[in-house]
């Protein structure tokens, strides 16, 4: 069923399917809620899944000012009060998986599923952090000028040219939103998550290296990975077969 919802003031869409017990479905940057339907599907046997756009992808508006994960985890704790979701299964590939682990480090859920997930800041190379230098000092010029406005037009720009698939497929406002949330480490929060808690990896996943689902391993306290050779960042496409067979196990175990 598709459904639209208003929340933090933005219009928001997702499809619920299945029945028992709720369960939050994230999906990864430049994706939507088909992009996992898959997951969905295999959920839906155990679970209702709330298969949500996050604000700025598919079906739900963009925000209108830059976003962090803290507040794109605010928009799915609205959304469990609304729809009354108590103690929720989450599930976050990628970008939605930093949600997954802000959410139940500070909220009552019931387990939670990591799919090649995002959260570990990435080492920096020297040359990025040039890159970078490089783009502030370029930022600061063409303000004095330009003007704030046409320079950060012609920033977003350059970044385009130069960034990542992602980056240069986003609009202006997603641009700037993915420039802040890429930034932010969640690896503090790792050890408040207190409920039990599956990684699955691809293990030649190069946008979150297995090296981070090691540490987040580590850092969980009740925390297993599972790990399918020859799979990149969508795991869950390269390896259906076994991915359907572990994340149904996971849901159907006892808290």
């Amino acid at each position: 069923m598709e459904k639209e919802i208003v929340l933090d003031g933005l219009k928001v869409r997702m499809e619920v399917t299945g029945e028992g017990h709720p369960l939050i479905l994230m999906h990864g940057w430049g994706c939507d809620h088909t992009t996992v339907r898959s997951i969905a599907a295999t959920a839906a046997q155990t679970n209702t899944v709330y298969n949500i756009d996050f604000p700025g992808f598919g079906g739900s508006q963009e925000p209108s000012e830059v976003w962090g994960v803290d507040r794109y985890t605010r928009l799915v704790e609205e959304l469990a009060a609304k729809e009354k979701l108590e103690a929720p299964v989450l599930v976050g590939h990628s970008f939605g998986g930093r949600m997954a682990i802000l959410y139940a480090s500070r909220n009552k859920t019931d387990k939670i599923v990591l799919v090649d997930a995002a959260g570990i800041k990435p080492r920096r190379s020297p040359k990025y952090y040039m890159k970078v230098y490089s783009f502030k000092v370029a930022k600061r010029f063409w303000e004095i000028m330009l003007g704030k406005d046409k320079a950060q037009k012609r920033i977003d720009r350059m970044r385009a040219k130069r960034g990542s698939s992602d980056y240069a497929g986003a609009s202006p406002m997603m641009r700037r939103i993915l420039s802040k949330v890429v930034n932010e480490d969640l690896t503090d929060r790792l050890p408040m998550i207190s409920v039990p808690t599956l990684l699955i990896w691809g293990e030649n996943d190069t946008a979150t290296p297995l090296a981070d689902a090691k540490k987040m391993s580590r850092l969980i306290p009740d925390a297993g990975l599972v790990s399918f050779p020859g799979c990149g960042h969508y795991s869950f496409l390269d390896n259906p077969v076994q991915f359907r067979a572990v994340l149904s196990s996971f849901l159907r175990s006892q808290s």
